[in-house]
């Protein structure tokens, strides 16, 4: 059954405006003092598979962000306080291998971590212009962010230097960003509403989507990057087939703005939160909602789906981050 699991109340000293799921794909080394040491155990048989470490990482208006081990009862631990910014992080992302998190702020800044050490890797200053959202790439070797003048740069994660620029040409405000599965689009969505999907390898726009009039703050490519999910401030999702630019969906149901919107890692559902105070989980075939959380005290700015399908992270501006049980062969 769908479930609260864990709340960390106070999570930050401030709201909570992103959060984001990592996973550590290869078992830390004692050496660097993350984890403890474990006794060998003799009859320990399953030892080659070890199950990989999830954690989560949040931003708030505290101007920092914060790695949280999540432990096998879902109770938290904080793994690191990384401080850089200057002013409130609005946007968070972790690299598929587990080992990088981006991090961007309303300072103008976008910072590069190493995961498990939390030593800063590259702080990259642009000046007085606003980047919103951050994301890898799916090779890990770029991140990318959306500029408030409507264009999209991409940088090397090894050096932090600006390896390409995707220019949407129409001058708006980009507020989200996401970057699909297969490496071969990203897709941004503007203030006005428009979504602009750009092919990467040719460096020019694929295609533009009409179909929200107010902001598109969160979008993301299905698993398998034929879908794109789109959430706005007029309270409505679409989900669009992107070789056709077609809106295959629209999804009615919060009471107020669509602020996060994130698949799950088999496509099956995708959770949505608002600033109705409200996470929901749905069908992604049957386009119907599953279950309903109101476990948050005010607007919800983040959530994200664990990369185990299972479970469900948000982070609200009650400076709480939730994790929630949602049972993966959930049916309408």
């Amino acid at each position: 059954m769908f479930s609260l699991l864990h709340k960390e109340e106070n999570a930050h000293d401030n709201a909570l405006w992103a959060c984001t799921w990592g996973r550590d794909t290869e078992p830390a080394d004692p050496e660097d003092g993350t984890t403890e040491p474990e006794e060998e155990n003799p009859f320990d048989f399953d030892k080659k598979d070890k199950r990989p470490k999830d954690f989560i990482v949040t931003g708030g208006l505290d101007d920092l962000v914060k790695v949280w081990d999540v432990r096998e009862d879902n109770t938290l631990k904080l793994r690191h306080q990384l401080k850089g910014h200057a002013l409130g992080v609005v946007s968070v992302a972790v690299s598929s291998d587990g080992q990088t998190i981006a991090s961007s702020s309303l300072d103008s800044s976008m910072c590069l971590w190493d995961a498990r050490t939390g030593d800063k890797k590259h702080l990259l200053t642009f000046g007085p212009v606003d980047l919103w959202t951050v994301g890898f790439s799916p090779c890990n070797k770029y991140v990318i962010s959306g500029l408030n003048d409507g264009k999209i740069s991409m940088y090397s994660v090894e050096t932090g230097k600006a390896e390409q620029t995707l220019d949407a040409q129409n001058g708006k405000y980009t507020l989200s960003i996401a970057y699909s599965p297969d490496g071969k689009y990203i897709a941004s969505g503007a203030i006005d509403g428009i979504i602009t999907i750009f092919d990467v390898a040719a460096g020019k726009v694929a295609q533009t989507l009409e179909g929200h009039a107010m902001p598109v703050r969160s979008l993301c490519f299905s698993p398998n990057s034929q879908m794109l999910l789109t959430g706005s401030d007029d309270g409505h999702m679409k989900l669009y087939d992107v070789a056709h630019s077609d809106v295959v969906g629209t999804l009615s149901g919060h009471a107020s703005w669509v602020l996060c919107v994130s698949f799950s890692e088999d496509g099956k559902h995708f959770a949505s939160s608002s600033s109705d105070h409200s996470v929901k989980v749905w069908d992604t075939s049957e386009r119907k909602c599953l279950h309903t959380f109101a476990e948050h005290s005010d607007q919800v700015w983040g959530v994200r789906y664990s990369p185990g399908n299972d479970k469900v992270a948000s982070a609200s501006e009650d400076k709480s981050l939730n994790i929630y049980y949602c049972p993966p062969n959930a049916i309408v």
